[in-house]
């Protein structure tokens, strides 16, 4: 491939957004597109595709530019600093859009809602992270804090740290949320004994547990939902 032959197939997939919209472009089209260039012997086409290429399986295209770690792609051949944080920051702006979406629409009586929200947030995640939902007296969002990241299979806590906070910002009830790295949301029997605790306790200091939600891939599981919750 000559010189003239790449950069004209680098300005394809920029030249189809002008013709067409953003729509009509592959995944591969508009990673090109953020990448700009490609390199002596690649279009920034086929650049893109080596980029998307590196992620798992299980999370093919776009959604697997999340788990690729900043060093891996700069170990591509034609991918430096600046276009790996590029590449970076792109999946950190859609995660940000998916999140500002939900909240939106979120309803803290509806668990659907709920976990829209946090999907992004926490689906990603290689190990248990356990939030914490701080609701005010009309049901309305007080605050959310981080409370652990754990391990790959479980996210130490305490009910007693949850209530600490709880009390701290004066919310009148709580939700925990916490994510399954597996992607999926079944409890566990920890999981399960965990939300009998915090709901027992609740109801001692007048702090009720809303629901507990588990995130997995796409999915979640809700206690209130499933009428697990005591």
């Amino acid at each position: 491939m000559n010189q003239l032959e790449k950069i004209k197939q680098d300005d394809m997939p920029y030249e189809k957004f002008l013709r067409f919209g953003p729509e009509s472009l592959t995944e591969s089209e508009l990673v090109a597109i953020i990448l700009r260039t490609g390199t002596k012997n690649k279009s920034a086409l086929e650049l893109a595709q080596e980029v998307l290429a590196l992620a798992d399986p299980s999370r093919e295209g776009l959604l697997g530019l999340y788990d690729i770690p900043l060093e891996r792609l700069m170990e591509l051949s034609g991918i430096g600093q600046v276009k790996a944080v590029k590449l970076k920051c792109l999946t950190e702006l859609s995660r940000r859009i998916a999140s500002a979406s939900a909240r939106e629409r979120i309803c803290l009586q509806q668990p659907e809602t709920v976990a829209a929200y946090y999907m992004e947030q926490l689906r990603h995640r290689k190990t248990e992270c356990v939030v914490l939902v701080s609701v005010d007296a009309k049901g309305h969002l007080l605050r959310d804090a981080v409370m652990t990241s754990g391990s790959a299979t479980m996210a130490l806590i305490s009910p007693r740290e949850i209530f600490l906070e709880a009390l701290k910002h004066q919310a009148v009830s709580i939700i925990l949320i916490h994510n399954h790295p597996s992607g999926d949301p079944t409890p566990s029997r920890a999981d399960t004994e965990l939300t009998g605790q915090i709901a027992g306790m609740g109801q001692m200091l007048g702090i009720p547990l809303l629901d507990h939600i588990i995130i997995g891939d796409n999915r979640y599981m809700s206690y209130r939902e499933s009428k697990l919750l005591p």
